[in-house]
């Protein structure tokens, strides 16, 4: 699976002393667990996809470079996906890091 690795490495930067944590090639990239349950993916075709909270979703899309993410035609509720431009700064990649991992946690574990 292709990947951007270093997108990766930035994100094991950010999440790395996190209880719970959990790598899984899925995808077509490498989905970043927070007890069991997926909370960002470095994507295979680039970018982030970021678990949110559903009933925030749409005033994330308003972003620039944040689109809903489509899988076979439907999109998924609360699943971003946000374009590789938009994590270049540190910042900006851990904005978009905590909160799928914020949100992740609120779920059961498992």
């Amino acid at each position: 699976m292709a990947y951007d690795e270093d997108l990766a490495n930035r994100v094991r930067e950010l999440v790395g002393r996190e209880s719970g944590l959990a790598e899984k090639r899925m995808f077509g990239g490498l989905a970043f667990l927070a007890r069991g349950n997926m909370a960002v993916v470095v994507r295979g075709k680039g970018g982030l996809m970021v678990r949110v909270d559903p009933a925030e979703s749409g005033g994330l899309l308003a972003r620039p470079g944040v689109d809903a993410m489509v899988m076979r035609g439907r999109e998924l509720a609360g699943w971003l996906v946000v374009e590789p431009a938009r994590l270049a700064r540190d910042r900006d990649l851990k904005e978009w890091v905590d909160r799928g991992f914020a949100y992740a946690k609120t779920l059961p574990a498992k």
